[in-house]
């Protein structure tokens, strides 16, 4: 397999389970994980378990719908994403992560985009007291050791998948660029796509962009308003958000989000506010916000992405035992 395209659905649950394809997936997302414990661990990090339901989720999650479930009588959500926890852990540890299942009913429209999922794993890291730039470091980091990990010990299953290991030399050798929201902008526009000033890369601008490079790269410097309050804006560049994505090659798109947290009590209310959530919603975070929250930074990076990235697979849900397609009903 070359690269990313739109592939059929998913087959029937034996035929999936049975297929080579999804076997050697499913071991070489194994070997990412025991890649990332490895990284973390020699650099610091503990692991913690995550939470599945709480009273609040991240709400900053491109149009999908968060999932109820009723908690003894409480309105509870199932996780989007942790990152309200991990700034909560950060009261424990400085350095942690988490291996965390999260379900996002994604638009319809995403079903055949090949690269979503509405339950999926993120590997979620937070650093406390942790600028953009060091975690900028730790992601490259962490991607770059996963994937020697990964051809070092899944050599037979790459293989089987067609899976060209060259096709990481660059990313195993160079640093990653760091390009802005801005430069990003202007590359697409100048590539006819187009693409909005003031919102985040659309998924066909990431796909396009990602297609120009021979090894991942940072998009930093987000405009304010395209992202969510957790996203920390810059202190000296109003209006810029101190966040980043971490694109694949190869027209891979997104394999990770991040940044620096909006931390402090009153600033979060302000951002809430900004970007149309009622903070009484969060009461739980901001009682934790008003005694006092670590400033941090960190980043959630995609499981199944990162596996279909280093598997060269059709699509996402290749990497996924049990895949669900927005508004398809699967077991």
């Amino acid at each position: 397999m070359t690269g990313p395209s739109d592939a059929a659905l998913p087959p029937g649950t034996r035929e999936h389970l049975t297929s080579p394809v999804t076997q050697a997936a499913l071991r070489i997302q194994n070997s990412i994980t025991a890649g990332t414990r490895e990284y973390l661990g020699m650099n610091g990090f503990v692991e913690l378990q995550p939470p599945l339901i709480g009273p609040v989720t991240d709400p900053g999650c491109r149009g999908a719908k968060q999932v109820d479930v009723d908690y003894y009588g409480h309105k509870y959500k199932m996780m989007t994403s942790v990152i309200l926890y991990k700034q909560a852990s950060l009261l424990a540890f400085d350095k942690i992560f988490y291996v965390a299942p999260n379900v996002r009913l994604e638009p319809l429209e995403t079903s055949t985009t090949g690269r979503h999922l509405v339950e999926f794993t993120q590997i979620d890291v937070e650093v406390a007291r942790a600028s953009r730039e060091e975690v900028l470091d730790i992601a490259q980091g962490l991607l770059r050791h996963v994937v020697a990990h990964t051809l070092r010990e899944s050599k037979v299953d790459l293989a089987t998948l067609g899976r060209d290991q060259a096709a990481f030399t660059a990313l195993l050798e160079e640093d990653f660029e760091r390009m802005t929201h801005r430069e990003a902008v202007s590359r697409l526009q100048g590539l006819r796509h187009g693409q909005s000033a003031d919102a985040e890369i659309d998924w066909q601008g990431e796909r396009i962009i990602s297609e120009q490079t021979n090894r991942p790269f940072f998009i930093v410097d987000y405009p304010k308003g395209s992202r969510g309050f957790t996203d920390g804006e810059s202190s000296t560049e109003p209006g810029v958000l101190r966040n980043f994505d971490l694109i694949a090659s190869d027209g891979f798109g997104e394999l990770c989000s991040g940044g620096e947290r909006t931390h402090e009590y009153r600033r979060l209310i302000e951002r809430m506010r900004e970007t149309g959530e009622n903070p009484a919603k969060y009461a739980w975070y901001l009682d934790l916000a008003r005694e006092g929250l670590p400033p941090s930074a960190g980043f959630g990076m995609g499981l199944e992405r990162v596996t279909r990235y280093i598997a060269g697979l059709d699509a996402i849900w290749q990497a996924n035992a049990y895949p669900k397609l927005p508004g398809i009903a699967t077991p």
